[in-house]
């Protein structure tokens, strides 16, 4: 755990990482062949207390006794903001690449080993299902977000739950796009969405209104956030008719 991103963390989701990789080297054994951190706490973009810790368990084979007794410690671990790890085979890893290549991606380029082996500088990712990964991801965000939207009876207190889970999930996307638009992926999200202006030609205001409600910056009212939730939707819904027209122009 001597990686620049890990010691950027603080104190004590290091000392977390540190009993976590205790806990799981003695429950699997010699079946763990490697423990791989992902996500906001791999690539710098960790905030205490709102960001949860992402990981990859490899593992030479998959034993239904050992997950459920893994399932009873998660419990102690869910307490700690590590959700549910990614179980993975290397075999299944690999024959999987080309069915998600936005999220192998993702790890792929920004990841940190804990401890074992690393299989991701050799892993070939197909990118030819990127676009069409994005596209179904962007939209079924959008018909979630209404369907979630109505089963909150469209509360602000809903919405405002609701906003931060969709732009988390859309960010892979956002990423995945500059990839095809072959620009340069900053790596922080601050970034990546000032330059939506000048590579994709949308306005980034709305979703940098969420990051914000995300990050904890601002607490909108119970007035200002369907207007928000009103913003946010119709930026979605520019996204899509904007990645339509690149397809249109051969730039996608």
């Amino acid at each position: 755990m001597s990686n620049g991103f890990v010691q950027g963390l603080p104190l004590d989701v290091r000392e977390t990482l540190r009993s976590f990789l205790t806990d799981v080297t003695d429950l699997f054994g010699p079946s763990l062949e490697a423990v791989i951190l992902y996500g906001s706490a791999a690539h710098g973009d960790y905030r205490p207390g709102r960001s949860n810790i992402n990981l990859l368990l490899l593992l030479s084979k998959h034993d239904i006794g050992v997950l459920q007794r893994y399932g009873k410690e998660h419990r102690r671990w869910s307490k700690e903001q590590i959700v549910v790890p990614l179980f993975l085979t290397e075999q299944e890893l690999r024959s999987s690449a080309d069915l998600f290549p936005l999220e192998y991606l993702e790890i792929k380029e920004q990841h940190v080993l804990l401890a074992g082996r690393d299989p991701f500088p050799a892993l070939a990712i197909d990118l030819r299902n990127l676009l069409v990964q994005c596209e179904q991801e962007i939209r079924g965000n959008l018909l979630r977000l209404r369907q979630r939207f109505v089963e909150g009876a469209g509360k602000p207190e809903g919405a405002a739950i609701l906003l931060p889970l969709s732009f988390t999930a859309l960010l892979p996307c956002l990423r995945g796009l500059c990839r095809l638009l072959k620009i340069p992926i900053p790596r922080m999200t601050d970034a990546l969405l000032e330059g939506l202006q000048p590579s994709m030609g949308l306005d980034p205001v709305a979703f940098q209104d969420v990051l914000h409600l995300k990050r904890g910056l601002i607490s909108p009212g119970s007035l200002e956030i369907p207007r928000l939730f009103e913003r946010y939707v119709s930026s979605l819904q520019t996204l899509i008719e904007r990645v339509e027209q690149l397809k249109a122009q051969g730039r996608l």
